[in-house]
């Protein structure tokens, strides 16, 4: 009974793949067929439904255990595929009679209701599925509330069918984005993958970083930031990567949980890395309706300064434990890995020509660059890795398979965004965020924070972004925070909860890889990630950072905030040009702290803070240097940054 289950997998997830990049290319219209985008998005939810009952366990278990025959994962998983292609089918009859509630809408709409939430809970758990179930319950009685929160009153009944059939429920923009952009992202990734790219970016960052001290570390933090920004799901990017990056930096000397951490860190900032983030760049310019170019400008001091607190912790850490450079024979040559790799710059090429020159949309542009990929891995490839046809295929299952947490968890921020919409609470609760934040918008910052690191707990990047911009960026927006800004701060605060204790799932499959303590892990993973709790809102707060503004204004604070974030990582790490007691590790992130504060903020007094943080940090950094000339070098440390 259960040899059956894999090629059935396998079937349904490369289909998935190929109706949604079919959609992504608009070959239908192409070809001249007419269709509703909502039957196009039913299929892609019966097909990830199906998917989702046949790989993911009822309870405990992993994925490994989908060769396993359960007869009630197989009702599921058929129950799911045939009422969405029921939908499909049906669509343009049940949209002309939805007003009037007939039974097929009320019976179809409310078992999907539950399959998808049951979907949803195996996908990322319970605690999405709670947030849904709090909304939706609260859409029915909210009615009843007193109060700023009070809502307009819809019977359940109206309520199913809204939610199932209307674009503004289930099958709408957050299920359309998933399935076009996303997918195509995501399979554009697999075809890199699958080409040699990810060896490629393995080998350009040992030729690069192998020579340095602490080049283990280095190694980590820019492979996984290269191909974090790619694969858009951090957990992956950690297994890909980190089964090299972890054992190279245990290897050379660094502690195991330091190992975990650096590289949870920096495969987490590979989602927050321009020019792709983990696709959510071209989500964030549909939703904004902005340019995609002022999205990207807009995040890349923030990733800057993220990844330079990595960098240096990293650096000053190896400093530290002196933890030499690897061995030459381990470190490839830069010259023959770009003359054996340059070519996977075309793709990346392809997706910025059809963006800049083109104007294409995001997902066609992921098209190109996935096509020149192809094209690389099957005409030239890297070194002994060359696609074959079959890859292809792979690819597409792989793809499939890889997609159905983001399938569900865009159904479930659809079903909020309709329950949000038809019963007015999206009104309400903006309305009193919005009278929070009159009192005081760092308060309300405040709680964002909380509630995007809560509601962002072991959910891929896409998942992230999309349930934080339905629920938490108007209530900032509204308040008179920039939007972009807005959306940048509930996702990079979103992002975090990958490491953040007490469910950092990305700190913790570090953890398990490199045989580290996970909770000390998360703990270390903050510390490395330190910037991005505090970054978010200081941008909030001065445009500057974010690239608007006037131009001296714009130098002045990068610059500042780049040294800022120099002196608060050594400071963490307790080295500055030789080990740093407890008085000097204060001072130095107390001039840190001032350095960081960009124009915006407190008026002309930042420009004296900034001042005194200099040179407070000039010298603490003299003194270091004097008392480090006394002191004979270490042999064989290498070079530093």
């Amino acid at each position: 009974m259960t040899v059956w289950k894999k090629p059935i997998t396998r079937i349904l997830a490369g289909i998935l793949t190929i109706i949604s990049i079919g959609q992504a290319a608009d070959i239908p219209s192409r070809l001249g067929y007419s269709y509703y985008t909502e039957q196009f998005l039913a299929l892609v939810l019966g097909l990830s439904l199906a998917l989702i009952f046949l790989v993911r366990p009822r309870a405990g278990g992993s994925r490994s255990e989908q060769g396993s025959f359960d007869l009630i994962d197989a009702i599921l998983s058929a129950s799911g595929l045939l009422l969405s292609f029921y939908v499909a089918y049906a669509y343009p009859s049940l949209v002309s009679r939805a007003m009037s509630l007939p039974w097929d809408a009320l019976v179809v709409g409310s078992l999907l209701f539950v399959l998808v939430l049951e979907g949803l809970r195996r996908a990322v758990g319970w605690t999405l599925v709670v947030v849904v179930l709090v909304i939706v319950g609260y859409g029915m009685i909210g009615h009843l509330v007193p109060g700023a929160l009070q809502t307009r009153e819809v019977a359940p009944t109206r309520l199913a069918v809204y939610l199932a059939f209307d674009p503004n429920g289930l099958l709408g923009l957050t299920l359309n984005v998933a399935a076009t952009v996303v997918v195509a992202f995501v399979f554009f990734g697999q075809l890199l993958l699958r080409s040699g790219g990810a060896d490629f970016f393995n080998d350009i960052a040992m030729a690069s970083m192998g020579r340095k001290r602490g080049g283990a570390a280095k190694i980590s933090i820019v492979a996984s930031g290269l191909f974090g920004s790619i694969s858009g799901v951090v957990v992956s990017n950690i297994v890909a990567t980190g089964v090299v990056t972890i054992r190279l930096m245990i290897q050379s000397g660094f502690r195991r949980t330091t190992a975990a951490a650096v590289e949870a860190v920096a495969s987490t900032g590979g989602q927050i890395a321009p020019p792709v983030m983990g696709a959510v760049a071209f989500l964030m310019a549909d939703i904004l309706q902005r340019p995609y170019s002022e999205i990207v400008i807009a995040a890349a001091v923030p990733a800057l300064l993220y990844y330079v607190a990595l960098f240096v912790q990293a650096d000053l850490q190896a400093a530290k434990q002196d933890i030499k450079p690897l061995d030459m024979e381990e470190i490839p040559s830069a010259g023959s890995v770009m003359s054996r790799g340059w070519v996977f710059v075309l793709p990346f090429a392809a997706i910025i020509a059809a963006l800049f020159w083109f104007n294409q949309r995001a997902e066609t542009a992921a098209l190109w660059g996935g096509a020149a990929a192809l094209l690389i891995g099957l005409a030239i490839g890297y070194g002994k890795t060359r696609m074959a046809l079959k890859d292809l295929w792979n690819a597409a299952v792989e793809t499939g398979s890889s997609i159905t947490e983001i399938i569900m968890i865009s159904a479930a921020a659809g079903f909020i965004i309709g329950v949000l919409n038809v019963t007015g609470l999206g009104f309400a609760a903006t309305f009193a965020l919005v009278d929070l934040g009159q009192g005081s918008l760092f308060l309300l910052l405040l709680i964002a924070a909380v509630v995007c690191l809560v509601l962002g707990m072991g959910m891929p990047t896409v998942g992230v972004y999309l349930l934080l911009a339905v629920l938490i960026a108007p209530s900032l927006v509204q308040s008179g925070v920039d939007p972009i800004a807005a959306h940048l701060f509930i996702f990079y605060l979103g992002m975090m909860s990958m490491v953040t204790p007490p469910i950092g799932i990305g700190a913790f499959f570090a953890a398990t890889i490199a045989k580290a303590s996970p909770m000390t892990t998360a703990w270390e993973s903050m510390r490395f990630g330190w910037s991005a709790y505090i970054v978010p809102f200081l941008f909030v707060f001065s445009p500057a950072l974010l690239l608007k503004g006037d131009p001296i204004d714009i130098v002045f604070a990068v610059v500042t905030a780049v040294i800022g974030v120099y002196a608060i990582s050594a400071a963490f790490v307790g080295w500055l040009h030789g080990a740093a007691g407890p008085f000097r590790r204060i001072f130095t992130g107390v001039s840190g702290a001032a350095l960081l504060l960009p124009p915006g903020i407190g008026g002309d007094v930042t420009l004296w803070v900034n001042a005194a943080g200099f040179v407070l940090l000039a010298t603490l950094w003299i003194l270091g240097r004097e008392h480090q000339a006394i002191r004979k070098p270490a042999p064989g440390t290498g070079s530093g940054l």
